[in-house]
């Protein structure tokens, strides 16, 4: 009872102007834009601005004192503290020879939960169910089959709902793409989108480049194909090296290339528009189809939508992937693709898999799109998104140890933590678990079995007391660890 109070307080919190205030500036404080030392603006100053009453602006200045960011100095006003600020993570370096991917079936998110209990999860990258539009996904969906009461006994056409794949083409505008509705194919979800494309570009010890650390669904999935995977080296902002690829693919073995450029899972990294005109230009010039994951494009914290390598593709090699699980209703299981020149094939691919994608729920969301609620939607995803993982970064800066490496993404829900070399996650996370707090080990992430020394945080839940508890906890243990390595 306690937690579900805590919960719904720190919800009402979230709500009020003062609030609101203390979380923009202290996104401003962690970025760098209001620097250690610096003083704040007076209050009399910030009320005249904001058009904020005077007691709204010394209930934000005081949120920020309580959290550690700010200091009240006595005549003076107030002041960014000293707030130490944890390094990122560099360029990895994984082997330069592909491996066939085994993955140990004890090490998946699923086994390691059922460990025992856990209360705290921050491994799996999902996201509260608090945050998606339920009602009003519920009333599109009463209505679509009110109106159409044989939707429910209709298979649809195998390509997908026309409505939908409609609105995509649409959409597909935003970032730069002249897309129509017959370019776009929907799936069961992202997954069965990369399945489609891997199968249609690939055999049986093919190679395949991706990115180190890579998203272990997507080593599962290479797993199965019996593909060999080429880890290349990644950069925690910038994504790949377009050199190391350049390297790598002077020979001709690499046969496919799976990328998120638009913040990377694990690393949450974002490709600059450049490095994707370079990227697609490259596998283009060498025959190599590039399968481009883009289901975390849309949780951009400022600015515009981050364009898509697809956007540069002027010949049909890139495929693009995309999804509304994780945007707007994770149970239905909606995904897209849009193919380039392997249209046909995976079109194909997808009659023989599974025929067709349940129509009602495609309806549904295609109602939701064009009724305008879609948009107003992703602006408060974004927005709890992004307070979300400021939140837990400024956990992680003050409890873990002061040479941990850290990743501080321009969107997604995921951070990727680089502890000291002595430090074996696996054995953070057996030590975690018996307290009921999961995370995943960074190992999981590579086919090499390499960043024993990392682990990923899931940013995916409203913050409470309880989550700054326990990555406090997870600090302690990690100091616990560290210093035990030393003796």
């Amino acid at each position: 009872m306690s937690e579900l109070i805590t919960t719904e307080h720190h919800r009402k919190k979230s709500d009020t102007l003062y609030y609101q205030l203390a979380e923009e500036l202290a996104l401003a404080i962690q970025a760098g834009i209001l620097r250690s030392g610096e003083k704040l603006p007076s209050i009399r100053k910030l009320s005249s601005e904001r058009q904020l009453s005077l007691s709204t602006i010394m209930e934000a200045y005081r949120e920020l004192e309580d959290r550690g960011l700010v200091e009240a100095r006595p005549q003076s006003g107030f002041y960014v503290r000293a707030i130490r600020h944890l390094a990122a993570p560099e360029l990895t370096k994984p082997p330069q020879r592909p491996s066939h991917v085994v993955i140990d079936p004890l090490l998946t998110p699923s086994a390691l939960s059922r460990i025992n209990e856990v209360k705290v999860d921050f491994g799996l990258a999902i996201l509260s169910p608090k945050l998606f539009p339920n009602q009003q996904i519920q009333r599109i969906l009463s209505q679509v089959t009110r109106n159409d009461p044989d939707i429910i006994a209709d298979y649809g056409e195998s390509h997908g709902d026309l409505e939908l794949r409609r609105q995509i083409a649409r959409r597909a505008l935003t970032w730069g793409a002249q897309v129509e509705a017959d370019d776009v194919l929907i799936t069961h979800g992202a997954i069965e989108g990369l399945n489609l494309c891997l199968r249609a570009v690939t055999k049986p010890g093919d190679v395949v480049a991706i990115e180190s650390p890579a998203y272990f669904g997507l080593l599962q999935i290479l797993e199965s194909f019996k593909l060999k995977a080429l880890e290349l080296p990644t950069h925690p902002k910038t994504g790949i090296s377009i050199e190391a690829l350049e390297l790598a693919s002077r020979n001709g073995d690499i046969k496919a290339c799976v990328l998120l450029p638009n913040y990377s899972n694990p690393c949450g990294s974002l490709m600059p528009d450049e490095n994707k005109r370079r990227l697609v230009e490259l596998l283009d010039q060498r025959n190599i189809p590039l399968i481009e994951d883009d289901i975390y494009g849309e949780f951009y914290y400022q600015g515009d939508r981050p364009r898509p390598a697809k956007a540069y593709d002027q010949t049909g090699n890139v495929m693009l992937i995309a999804s509304f699980t994780k945007l707007l209703a994770p149970a239905f299981r909606i995904g897209w693709v849009l193919g380039g020149r392997w249209q046909k094939e995976i079109e194909q691919l997808k009659f023989i898999n599974t025929y067709s994608t349940s129509l009602v729920l495609q309806r549904t969301i295609a109602n939701f799109l064009e009724s305008g609620g879609y948009d107003h939607h992703l602006r408060r995803l974004r927005k709890n998104c992004a307070e979300q993982v400021n939140d837990a970064v400024d956990a992680i800066q003050r409890f873990f140890p002061a040479d941990t490496r850290l990743t501080v993404p321009q969107g997604g829900y995921v951070l990727w933590l680089e502890l000291n070399t002595r430090i074996e996650t696996l054995q953070l996370l057996q030590l975690a678990l018996a307290e009921g707090i999961s995370f995943t080990p960074g190992m999981m992430f590579s086919p090499s079995r390499s960043y024993h020394n990392c682990l990923r945080i899931c940013c995916g839940e409203p913050w409470t007391v309880r989550h700054e508890k326990a990555i406090e906890r997870l600090g302690q243990l990690a100091h616990y660890l560290s210093k035990a390595a030393h003796r």
